[in-house]
């Protein structure tokens, strides 16, 4: 089996240290993780810098609603929410506004270096491929449980158990990168709006 080359993100407040990554490296699934306190943007363009992933799949909003970009300002218009973000119950790219215009820049310094950047969402792989367990996300017991289940469906070794669950989250985004590239993933919401990639 050949390496795939993607990189899967869960990205996180700037300076939370939430930030974590993944990618296969030496026949492994690798993970970084940011610090507290240190500059999650400037730390990622560094990591992708030095991992030369193909391309990335980052859970975080790419796009706003269309609203902004494609309509006529009326009172019954959408303004919140993006198709791909109700069907998949995401929060709205405006409620986490910050967090979105950092993805959008991120998206475009990686575009002008000639990196496609894709919208994914672990929450939702998590329900459609784990509906036997609960607990995502809701403390660290069940944490070792989804990961257990999740190296059954990987095509990889996990190099190393996540600790927390933003790396099992970057985990799922580039899971959802290997779906997609595979031909296997479901795609969210309208192509001219903002695609999630599951």
């Amino acid at each position: 089996m050949h390496t795939p080359k993607h990189l899967g993100i869960d990205f996180g407040s700037k300076l939370a240290g939430t930030t974590a990554a993944a990618m296969v490296q030496d026949k492994a699934l690798k993970v970084w993780q940011s610090h507290r306190g240190q500059d999650a943007d400037k730390w990622l363009l560094e990591l992708i810098t030095e991992l030369q992933p193909g391309e990335i799949f980052i859970d975080a909003p790419l796009t706003l609603p269309g609203i902004y970009t494609q309509g006529v300002y009326t009172s019954d218009a959408e303004y919140f929410y993006r198709a791909c973000d109700r069907e998949v119950q995401a929060m709205s790219p405006m409620f986490i506004g910050g967090l979105t215009a950092r993805a959008i820049r991120l998206r475009a310094t990686l575009a002008e270096n000639g990196r496609a950047v894709l919208e994914t969402y672990p929450s939702q792989l998590a329900k459609l491929i784990f509906p036997q367990h609960s607990g995502y996300k809701k403390g660290l017991t069940a944490l070792s449980v989804y990961t257990e289940t999740l190296q059954d469906l990987l095509p990889f070794p996990i190099a190393e158990a996540p600790t927390n669950w933003h790396q099992f989250d970057s985990l799922l985004a580039w899971y959802s990168g290997y779906r997609h590239l595979q031909g296997q993933a479901q795609l969210y919401g309208d192509p001219r709006e903002g695609r999630i990639i599951v």
